[in-house]
C-alpha cells in the first residue's frame, strides 16, 4: 500500500492531479467557516443541539451532514452540492418520461451540454428555495439567530448561500478536468469526512476503561471493540454490495472477412446487484422528513387534549428513527425506489438491440425480444438482494444504537445510512481511477498480486 502511494507521487501528471485535487477540497472547506452577514453563531449552534436532542435526524441535520457542518455554522457554503445533485436526480428522471429531453440526450455531446445548462438553472431555483426556506425556519425557531434582520438580509443570506452552491460546482469541473475522480461526488465525501473527528472526539470523551460503565453515556471496552468490528464489517458489506455484479455471458458471431476470421470471442455483459446505488436511501429519507416535520408541527402548534393534537403525538412515536413503524416503512420505501429507479434507468430492450447489432448474442437465448425479456428477469431477481442490502445499511445505525446503548446521531451516522455509502463508493471509484493511471504507466496498483474483479 505505501509502495502504492509513493508511486502514485512519482508520476509527474499524477502527482499534479493529486496536488490540485487536494487544495481544491480544501478551499471548499474555507467556505464552512464563513458565515453569512448578521447571524448569531451561538444561537444557531443551541439551536442544532435542540433539534439533535428532540427530532434526531431533521432536515437541518440532514443537509448539514453533506454541507460538512456548514448549516450548522449558518455559512456560504451551508447547502454544499445537494442542491445541484437533486437537480440532476431530477433531470435524470424527466429524461426518460419527456420525450423532447429523451431526443436531446440522444444527440450526443451537445444535447448533454444543453440538459447540463439546464440542470444548472434548476440549481440556481433550488438553492433559492432551499435556503430561504432554512432561513426563515431559523428565524422562526429563534428570533435571536437575526435580531434586526430584515426581509432585503434574508434575500441577501440566499443569495451568498447560492452563490456558495455555485462556486463549489465550479470547484467541482475544476477537479473534472485539472484533478482526478468526480469532484461534486469528492466534495460529499470530503465534507463527510470531515465530520469523522468529531464522531472519533465523542467516542473517546465518552471512554471508560471499564467493563460495565456506570452511565448510559459512557462506552465501556467491549462496547468500543464492538463498535470498531461494527464499523469494519459495515465498510466490508459496503464494498461487497458496491462491487458485486451478475455478469452474463455473451459471445460475438464469427465473421468472415478475405480468408480471416473475425469474432467468435466471449465477453460478459456485468449487472450491477446494486444498480440504483444510494438513490432509494435518499429518496425513502426525503419521503420521510415531510410526515415528521407534519407530526411536529400538529403536536407542538394544536392545543393538547384535541383530535390534531393526539394525531400529531401519535405520529411523533411512530415515525421515531429507530421505531417498528419507521423501520418498516423506510424499508418499505427503500424496496419501492430500489425498483423504481432500476426500471427508469436499466433499459433491456436497447441492450438486447446493441448486442443484436454488433452481432453478439447470449449462448441458448434468441436475439432480440427474448434477450430483453431475459435480461429484464435477471435484473428484477438480482435487485432483490440489492435492495435487502441496502435496507440493512440504512437501519443498521439505529439497530446497531439500541443494542449496545449509544444513541449520539454524530457517531452513529458512520456506521450505515448514506452518509457511508457514499464516501466508501467515492473512494473505490477514486482507487480505481488512480490504479488505472499507475497501470498505464506500468506501477502496479492498489490491488497487486490479486485478480482483479472491477
Amino acid at each position: 500500500m505505501l509502495q502504492t502511494v509513493l508511486n502514485s507521487f512519482r508520476v509527474p501528471d499524477l502527482r499534479r492531479r493529486l496536488i490540485i485535487t487536494v487544495l481544491l477540497l480544501a478551499a471548499c472547506r474555507v467556505g464552512v467557516f464563513i458565515p453569512i452577514p448578521g447571524v448569531d453563531l451561538g444561537a444557531v449552534a443551541a439551536l442544532f443541539r435542540k433539534v439533535q436532542e428532540q427530532a434526531g435526524v431533521a432536515l437541518m441535520s440532514f443537509v448539514d451532514i453533506f454541507s460538512g457542518g456548514g448549516l450548522s455554522q449558518c455559512a456560504v457554503f451551508g447547502l454544499g452540492v445537494m442542491p445541484y445533485i437533486s437537480a440532476s436526480i431530477i433531470f435524470q428522471l424527466l429524461v426518460q418520461v419527456i420525450p423532447a429531453l429523451k431526443k436531446l440526450s440522444e444527440e450526443g455531446e451537445a444535447g448533454r451540454q444543453k440538459i447540463n445548462q439546464y440542470t444548472r438553472y434548476a440549481t440556481v431555483l433550488l438553492c433559492l428555495f432551499q435556503a430561504g426556506m432554512i432561513l426563515s425556519g431559523f428565524r422562526a425557531s429563534d428570533p435571536a439567530i437575526f435580531s434586526g434582520f430584515g426581509a432585503g438580509m434574508m434575500f441577501l443570506g440566499a443569495l451568498l448561500m447560492t452563490a456558495g452552491t455555485l462556486f463549489l460546482m465550479w470547484v467541482g469541473e475544476q477537479i473534472d478536468e485539472y484533478g482526478i475522480g468526480n469532484g461534486v461526488s469528492l466534495i460529499i465525501m470530503a465534507n463527510i469526512l470531515s465530520r469523522f473527528p468529531i464522531a472519533v472526539r465523542h467516542v473517546a470523551v465518552s471512554f471508560r476503561f471499564t467493563m460495565s460503565p456506570a452511565s448510559e453515556d459512557e462506552i465501556g471496552i467491549l462496547t468500543l471493540a464492538f463498535l470498531i468490528a461494527s464499523f469494519i464489517a459495515v465498510i466490508v458489506g459496503i464494498v461487497m454490495i458496491t462491487q458485486g455484479q451478475r455478469r452474463i455471458p455473451f459471445q460475438q458471431a464469427k465473421q468472415m472477412r478475405g480468408r480471416r476470421i473475425y469474432g467468435g470471442l466471449k465477453h460478459y455483459l456485468p449487472l450491477q446487484v446494486n444498480a440504483a446505488n444510494v438513490i432509494p436511501i435518499i429518496f425513502a429519507q426525503s419521503l420521510l422528513i415531510f410526515p415528521t416535520g407534519a407530526a411536529n408541527v400538529l403536536a407542538s402548534q394544536t392545543e393538547p387534549g384535541t383530535f390534531l393534537n393526539a394525531v400529531g403525538r401519535g405520529l411523533q412515536r411512530a415515525l421515531t428513527m429507530g421505531s417498528f413503524t419507521y423501520n418498516v416503512t423506510y424499508i418499505a420505501l427503500i424496496f419501492f425506489f430500489c425498483y423504481f429507479w432500476t426500471a427508469i434507468t436499466f433499459n433491456p430492450t436497447d441492450m438486447a438491440k446493441n448486442l443484436k447489432e454488433h452481432g453478439s448474442f447470449i449462448p441458448g437465448i434468441r436475439p432480440g425480444k427474448r434477450t430483453a425479456e431475459y435480461l429484464e428477469r435477471v435484473m428484477t431477481r438480482i435487485t432483490l438482494p440489492g435492495a435487502a442490502s441496502l435496507s440493512l445499511i440504512a437501519i443498521f445505525p439505529s439497530l446497531l444504537g439500541s443494542i449496545i446503548g449509544v444513541k449520539d446521531f454524530r457517531v452513529m451516522q458512520f456506521f450505515g445510512g448514506t452518509t457511508i455509502l457514499i464516501a466508501v463508493g467515492v473512494a473505490l471509484d477514486l482507487v480505481k481511477k488512480i490504479e488505472s493511471q499507475l497501470l498505464m504507466r506500468h506501477y502496479e496498483g492498489f490491488t497487486r498480486g490479486r485478480k482483479r474483479r472491477f
